[in-house]
């Protein structure tokens, strides 16, 4: 299914790109470009430097077979001289052939310095690039700096925030918990004051709230007995049993 491959590897690559554009800091960008700008910058001056030591070595080696020939011409003479003429002709064929060498280190050496200014041009463009590039830079660090101090300003001021919304969230969550504190300290009151609420300290050791109704329920269940044998008593003419006297006191001595 190339179509569903082709949207799937469209979102990959979008999610990819947003998470990598937050975090992603344009100063840091700007330094590293800096950096690898000034590397290659390097790598030229380096590459210019091995054209020039080549070139002088070329040119130290033109200087050595000048001399030769300059020794061989003078040995072709000097045997012409001595009517050795065949020494002569030796010597110059020798010479002719360092001239030959010459003429092809020459070439060499002009290419080499056709190099070395192209490079030298290269270097002084990328000099140039380089030096504005860095001005530019900073100037960009600097008002992305100020562009992000004021938005964090603007966001800790209007509350929009990830730190303002998270400091808004807290304190929504401590305000929440207050109330409902408040409300369950209203409730208990309220029941407090209804008698909902005994007090334990009351109960009897070993003694829980089932305990202390069933007795309530037994006490009120007596009385109610008692209440109902005296109203009988008293309408079949029968006399209330009398409550025995109150000992006396002792005479003090």
């Amino acid at each position: 299914m190339p179509g569903l491959q082709g949207r799937f590897s469209t979102i990959v690559k979008s999610k990819v790109s947003a998470v990598l554009d937050r975090a992603e800091d344009p100063a840091e960008t700007l330094d590293y470009s800096y950096e690898k700008q000034l590397e290659l910058l390097q790598k030229v001056k380096s590459g210019i430097a091995d054209v020039v030591t080549s070139k002088k070595r070329l040119q130290m080696q033109e200087a050595t077979l000048r001399d030769q020939a300059a020794k061989l011409d003078g040995q072709a003479r000097q045997a012409l001289a001595a009517g050795n003429e065949d020494l002569s002709r030796t010597a110059l064929q020798r010479k002719q052939a360092i001239e030959g060498e010459l003429g092809s280190l020459d070439q060499q050496v002009a290419e080499l310095e056709h190099q070395q200014e192209q490079l030298t041009d290269n270097e002084q463009k990328l000099h140039l690039k380089l030096e504005a590039f860095r001005t530019q830079k900073e100037v960009i660090k600097a008002q992305y700096s100020a562009a992000d101090a004021q938005v964090q300003i603007s966001e800790a001021a209007t509350g929009v925030g990830e730190q303002m919304a998270d400091v808004g969230l807290a304190m929504q969550r401590a305000m929440d918990k207050t109330e409902n504190m408040k409300a369950r300290a209203d409730a208990v009151g309220e029941l407090e004051q209804a008698g909902t609420f005994d007090d334990l300290t009351q109960l009897g050791p070993g003694e829980d709230d089932i305990d202390r109704q069933l007795e309530q329920v037994t006490s009120s269940s007596e009385v109610d007995a008692e209440l109902e044998k005296m109203k009988a008593e008293l309408g079949s003419g029968a006399t209330p049993q009398q409550l025995p006297p109150a000992p006396e006191k002792e005479a003090q001595s």
